[in-house]
């Protein structure tokens, strides 16, 4: 699907504030509410916006404590990866999991209370996965930038 300038202007719109209305919009970029409607309409079938969320204060939810661990496998077998895969989307701290390139295969984003959460998480859950060859642990100090927007 082609993209064009205003539908670019509207996802910019959508990913600053999901909650703005469609008149609102329509003001903004000078187009009718209906047209406003039928293209996030169009965007969504297409999955170009996948889905609407909250961002959540991880303070104010005491999960303020985020650890990034980067996980490398005992063997780089389709069993192991597949079974990691799998088991990760079970882990409710694991906010994150990218497969990456370098030292270690995956790396996690983690939410926890504390450190003593954390380490009940890595010694309880993680670290029992038998094709867990290793782990390395950084933690987040404070928060410099933390988007989500896609701007286009």
């Amino acid at each position: 699907m082609r993209i064009d300038l205003t539908d670019k202007k509207l996802i910019n719109i959508l990913q600053t504030d999901s909650k703005i209305t469609t008149k609102q919009i329509a003001n903004r970029l000078n187009l009718s509410v209906t047209a406003i409607y039928e293209r996030i309409k169009k965007l969504e079938k297409k999955a170009i916006i996948e889905k609407y969320v909250a961002i959540v204060n991880k303070e104010k939810v005491n999960k303020a404590f985020v650890v990034i661990c980067q996980v490398k496998l005992k063997q780089h077998h389709n069993t192991y990866i597949e079974k990691f895969e799998k088991e990760v989307h079970q882990f409710d701290e694991v906010i994150e999991c990218f497969n990456i390139s370098g030292d270690y295969d995956y790396q996690l984003k983690i939410v926890v209370e504390n450190m003593k959460a954390y380490r009940k998480f890595l010694n309880n859950k993680l670290t029992i996965l038998d094709y867990i060859g290793s782990t390395y642990s950084t933690f987040i100090i404070s928060k410099v930038k933390n988007g989500t927007a896609v701007l286009l």
